[in-house]
């Protein structure tokens, strides 16, 4: 069976916008000229400060702290892919009872299965994404608390040898921020993609939703505007 025989052209259509919003939006975030305007470059702003006051502490149990609530956090989100990833596999294992709900000619069943079942393997490939997202940002916030375990005082070393440990330190929280934050956005968009499972304008319509959420969010929120201050 040919995927012209399971979906139409309107559903490529409905994927292919899918994909560009998620494109296009974690461009503009990340690396286009508008990134210094979201919230995500703000608050990388601020794990660069929070490196530097890091440095001028005798004791870093609070920094450490800090590392362990940002791992806590990611673990949960981790955590939680595969649990959605386990419903995604019980979901498929009983394709065949749900499209028997909605059709009783064989061809239509069949078609409907194979539609169903393409659908489930893609959420879940979203879902697999976030969590290799959740879990290397776990590991770097883990590698960011061991760089600051590592990181001596100022007055117990020189300045350019400080200056690489707190850059080390604040490259390595930035980038497990931006894992994070990848993770993050792809639970984001596989909420829109539930939407295909109705049809492809309602695709279209959850994966505007999400993306109208998270612009606003990023550039427009009263969150965004404080941090920026």
């Amino acid at each position: 069976m040919k995927l012209f025989d399971i979906f139409t052209m309107l559903d490529f259509a409905a994927l292919w916008y899918f994909l560009m919003c998620w494109i296009v939006f974690s461009l503009i975030t990340d690396i286009s000229r508008f990134k210094k305007h979201s919230i995500s470059y703000a608050m990388n702003e601020q794990r660069k400060k929070w490196m530097n006051v890091m440095a001028n502490r005798e004791l870093r149990m609070v920094d450490t702290a800090i590392i362990a609530g940002l791992q806590q956090g990611t673990a949960f989100f981790a955590s939680s892919c595969l649990l959605a990833i386990g419903g995604c596999f019980a979901l498929v294992s009983a394709v065949q009872d749900l499209a028997g709900l909605f059709s009783v000619d064989p061809i239509l069943k069949d078609t409907l299965v194979a539609g169903l079942e393409l659908k489930l393997l893609g959420l879940t490939a979203i879902f697999a994404y976030s969590f290799f997202k959740f879990g290397w940002a776990y590991r770097l916030f883990n590698y960011c608390s061991i760089i600051i375990g590592a990181t001596p005082h100022r007055a117990d070393d020189t300045p350019d040898e400080m200056a690489i440990q707190i850059n080390k330190a604040t490259e390595i929280n930035v980038l497990g921020g931006k894992h994070f934050n990848s993770g993050l956005r792809g639970i984001f968009f596989g909420l829109g993609y539930i939407g295909w499972f109705i049809g492809p304008w309602m695709f279209v319509a959850t994966t505007t939703l999400i993306l109208v959420v998270m612009v606003r969010r990023q550039f427009f929120s009263k969150a965004s505007a404080i941090v920026q201050l």
